[in-house]
């Protein structure tokens, strides 16, 4: 029992270690996500797994896809970058969009708030294993299977 506690607990601790590894290496708070909606299909679909990194010297571009967290939500949301606003003193805002969305993201952020800022983006997408993520949805959707 002693060393099915100690291997268990050897395998819990690695993973931790793993996972603030990445985060290390990505600049990312979470390196990886699952996409949980439709709404940037044909780009990713639900289930897809996603790697991210966040290094803060990176410009954020037009057609870049970004995760961000919006004050009040508590899922991250992976949409593409459509207007960059940037200003003389080198402050830049920008306007996401999911690719499958009729209107841009204006209606998700919180009330007042027209564009994003690099403060409020997790991480952006470097690459992805498709739906690799769906046991993460089928858990969440159906709580029996945990």
């Amino acid at each position: 029992l002693y060393y099915q506690v100690l291997n268990f607990a050897m395998i819990v601790s690695s993973a931790l270690m793993i996972w603030k590894g990445l985060i290390v290496v990505t600049g990312s708070e979470s390196p990886i996500v699952v996409v949980l909606s439709g709404s940037m299909e044909p780009a990713f679909h639900r289930g897809d797994l996603l790697f991210l990194t966040n290094f803060h010297d990176d410009p954020i571009r037009a057609g870049e896809i970004v995760v961000f967290k919006v004050e009040g939500r508590d899922i991250p949301i992976v949409h593409r970058v459509i207007k960059i606003h940037e200003k003389e003193n080198g402050n830049i805002k920008f306007l996401t969009k999911g690719d499958n969305n009729e209107v841009d993201d204006r209606g998700l952020y919180k009330e007042g708030q027209n564009w994003l800022e690099k403060k409020d983006v997790v991480g952006r997408a470097r690459g992805f294993l498709p739906y690799v993520g769906m046991v993460t949805i089928i858990m969440n959707d159906y709580p029996k299977f945990k």
